[in-house]
């Protein structure tokens, strides 16, 4: 039997979570923070957490030096267009994969999950030198198709789970009604898988906007994410951590702000099918 939640108990387990997630949470807190300091007070021993002459002077300057709206552009059309370009292959594959499973499906399925494993760097000569020969260096399509293949085995692998929680039967009475192929994918499974794709959705814009590795080595101007734009405040006079925080905080919020206002979806879509 399961034990008696006390209000001890309750108390520990709730200040324990709080503290775990302001854990988690302080390293954005504090580039936040940073980012309204000046230089001298973002390097200043011991540090200043609130009580600091706080400051705007940072964002202006990084706006005067970069166009900041651009890269956010870019990141934007490399986001969505990969997520999409995800979306219109994993679908149907994890459609095949879930209710016309074959004896090879798993393996399939692992050998996709596999291809996570290997080191972004292994690919990057062949990658590169195949982008340079087919004009795709610094282009926004090929940086599509590049965080398009990386992430579609996660995209697969999360479609598959939330198809499979789904009754075969359904399928089946709507085939007997007369439903063809693109009703049963459109019209019947769809919208009851509703949660999971808006939740796989989600996650595949993060990954593809946290994307920096392959965004840094195959872009100069042209297609330049927000990962560039964090970087390029990075130089060999020094790090200069009020504009790098600035930066960081003006690239990392429109991602926390779609996150926070759909947390409730995301959860949902997680935690598809995992409690019966």
């Amino acid at each position: 039997m399961a034990r008696a939640a006390t209000p001890t108990r309750k108390i520990f387990f709730t200040v324990l979570a709080w503290f775990v997630g302001f854990l988690i949470f302080f390293p954005i807190l504090w580039t936040v923070l940073t980012s309204f300091k000046s230089e001298l007070d973002a390097i200043s021993i011991p540090p200043k957490f609130l009580f600091f002459n706080w400051t705007t002077e940072n964002y202006a300057a990084i706006q005067e030096q970069r166009d900041y709206f651009a890269f956010l552009m870019n990141s934007i059309y490399l986001s969505l267009g990969s997520t999409l370009l995800a979306l219109i292959f994993a679908i149907p594959a994890a459609w095949a994969m879930a209710f016309s499973p074959t004896k090879r499906t798993k393996d399939v399925l692992l050998w996709m999950l596999s291809t996570k494993m290997m080191p972004a760097v292994g690919a990057l000569v062949p990658i590169t030198i195949l982008f340079r020969n087919t004009g795709l260096l610094d282009s926004r399509f090929g940086l599509i198709v590049i965080l398009f293949l990386i992430n579609l085995p996660i995209v697969v692998w999360m479609l598959y789970t939330y198809f499979k929680e789904i009754p075969g039967e359904i399928l089946e009475a709507a085939r007997m009604d007369g439903a063809n192929l693109r009703q049963e994918l459109f019209r019947v499974l769809a919208p009851m898988a509703i949660p999971g794709i808006a939740s796989t959705i989600l996650l595949n814009v993060i990954l593809a906007w946290n994307e920096a590795f392959w965004t840094l080595l195959l872009t100069t101007t042209n297609a330049a994410p927000l990962s560039a734009f964090i970087a390029s405040f990075s130089s060999p006079q020094g790090n200069f951590y009020a504009k790098l925080s600035a930066a960081s905080t003006l690239a990392i919020a429109p991602i926390l702000i779609i996150g926070w206002f759909s947390q409730k979806q995301l959860v949902r879509g997680l935690t598809f099918g995992a409690v019966k």
